[in-house]
């Protein structure tokens, strides 16, 4: 699977769920170019160092990442869009595939 970055679509759809730049201090990179970028790592499987420049810091991308995993906006976003894709037909709950695996952790 290649990387594409987000389409204006996407933007528009995804931005409406990000918490809002802040009043006062320090202003927050680019939401767009920093999602690019954390979808570029997931995607490709690069390491967050090796991220190329135009999409920012690594650092950055894995902190908002994380930070937004804990607001639990991810969910929010794909919540959101499991919803907007069933209101359009283009997905049915007659049909579902779950997939997961279950790994023996070690004691101790």
């Amino acid at each position: 699977m290649g990387f594409k970055e987000l389409s204006d679509e996407q933007w528009k759809f995804i931005k409406t769920f990000l918490p809002p730049q802040p009043i006062t201090g320090r202003k927050r990179v680019d939401d767009r170019k920093v999602i690019n970028g954390i979808l570029y790592v997931l995607i490709t499987g690069c390491r967050w160092r090796d991220l190329p420049p135009s999409y920012g810091s690594g650092v950055t991308a894995w902190r908002r990442l994380k930070r937004w995993s804990e607001a639990g906006i991810w969910d929010k976003i794909m919540e959101s869009l499991r919803d907007s894709a069933y209101q359009k037909s283009k997905f049915s709950l007659d049909t579902v595939c779950i997939d997961s695996s279950f790994i023996e952790t070690k004691k101790g």
